[in-house]
């Protein structure tokens, strides 16, 4: 049977005041629970804007390097700050940006520095990144070609030749035995052409291709980005007629012995009187240019040259540097050789042969003078780099045995001090290159 008790008037207010210490409780649980939920959405939110002003910020820094590309030159001294709208969502946001010209680099006037700083802002919150950018130059390859053909015809990499350094073509690599290139290599072209199917090859099938393989030490690209060519030496034209000491701006056929003591031997019969291995000493600004002739040159250098001529440039016998960088790293002997038409090496030229020098032939070619014809010589070294419009041949193989025919094996080594340090007045792609990037 149950029994019931009646409630007294005391437990009644115990179980009252049980009764409001549980709903306070849950009163003070919900309270908190809604400012955790405030506090959490005013930390997303807070968050969410930090990383639009990222972002607004890195549009600021991309509409720097879009306005330095438009610039007919490189800008020189003090530059107008640039501002811009982004639109993003419930607020709107903006940036300014801040380019800071610093000067040229190195005493190479056609390399200069930047310092571009940009504030990205919205909704109260700011960021601020940096990017330091310097212009880009040709002197950046160990091998550059707009074509890897010569008139028409292909010309091949095969099993002696090794490039290390970087490597590009606006066209696709012509593939024969175990050429080897040791570094970054980039072709414009979706395929590698194998010589011993001779058919053109899908990217596919690159790491089999029939009896050729070649060794890719870093990779290779394929679909690249292309690279324009320039077609004058306009810079070092200006500055071989503007520089102190005389002006190196040389009419007709001229021929230069460089010298381990910093001078060098000219010959020109266009001189009044006539320079006859006329000593003297290297450009002060170091530029040097032949108009309407051509110019043959060879010997050591002392010192930062560049040479360049309208028509072809002649290499008799060895061009290195009076202190060997590989040897010497605080070596600043840098040599370039730019020819608004071929660079020629002279059929004649040493069994073995070296050049220090980066080399530009804009129109067409780097070659051997009768590179079909023998005998086969030794290795062709060349330590800076090659840019080239058509690729020239310096020799020929067997396709059958791939043996050496005539002319030299490629023993192509890049110099790394070009990167930031080129020959002066080297030709700039008008791009510009990231040298490093700041989160304030």
């Amino acid at each position: 049977m149950l029994k019931f008790r009646r409630i007294s008037n005391n437990e009644k207010g115990v179980v009252l005041i049980a009764g409001y210490l549980v709903i306070a409780a849950l009163l003070g649980f919900v309270t908190a629970l809604v400012s955790v939920s405030t506090t959490q959405n005013s930390i997303a939110n807070s968050f969410k804007r930090q990383t639009q002003a990222f972002d607004i910020a890195e549009s600021g820094l991309d509409s720097a390097l879009f306005w330095l590309r438009a610039q007919p030159a490189p800008p020189v001294g003090s530059i107008a700050p640039l501002t811009g709208n982004v639109n993003a969502g419930a607020y709107n946001g903006s940036y300014t940006v801040t380019l800071t010209d610093l000067g040229a680099q190195g005493g190479v006037p056609s390399i200069r520095r930047y310092k571009v700083s940009s504030t990205g802002t919205i909704g109260g919150k700011s960021k601020v990144l940096t990017n330091f950018l310097e212009t880009d130059n040709y002197a950046l390859y160990i091998w550059f070609t707009d074509s890897e053909s010569f008139s028409g015809t292909t010309v091949w990499f095969w099993n002696q030749d090794y490039l290390s350094g970087p490597t590009q073509t606006n066209s696709h690599f012509n593939i024969s035995g175990n050429p080897v290139f040791n570094g970054e290599v980039q072709s414009v072209d979706s395929y590698l052409r194998y010589y011993n199917n001779g058919n053109n090859i899908n990217s596919s099938l690159l790491s089999n291709p029939p009896y050729d393989n070649p060794n890719f030490m870093q990779g290779v690209t394929l679909g690249g980005d292309p690279v324009n060519m320039p077609s004058s030496a306009l810079n070092l034209r200006t500055a071989a007629q503007s520089g102190e000491s005389g002006k190196f701006y040389l009419t007709g056929d001229t021929t230069i012995v460089l010298n381990a003591d910093g001078t060098m031997n000219v010959s020109n019969d266009n001189k009044s009187p006539k320079w006859n291995n006329k000593n003297m000493a290297l450009p002060v600004n170091g530029a040097l240019f032949v108009n309407n002739g051509n110019l043959t040159i060879s010997g050591t250098l002392k010192g930062r040259l560049t040479t360049g001529a309208s028509k072809d440039i002649y290499i008799p016998s060895n061009i290195v540097y009076s202190s060997d960088p590989r040897i010497n790293p605080n070596s600043t002997d840098t040599m370039g050789i730019i020819s608004e038409g071929d660079v020629v090496i002279n059929h004649d030229a040493s069994y073995n042969l070296e050049i220090d020098a980066a080399i530009m032939a804009m129109n067409t070619s780097f070659m051997l003078d009768d590179w079909s014809q023998g005998p086969a010589k030794g290795t062709l070294t060349v330590y800076g780099g090659i840019i080239q419009d058509q690729r020239g041949p310096v020799g020929t193989f067997n396709g059958q045995t791939n043996q050496k025919v005539s002319g030299y094996s490629k023993n192509y080594s890049y110099d790394p001090r070009l990167l930031n340090s080129p020959p002066p007045f080297y030709p700039t792609t008008g791009d510009y290159i990231t040298l490093s990037w700041e989160e304030d």
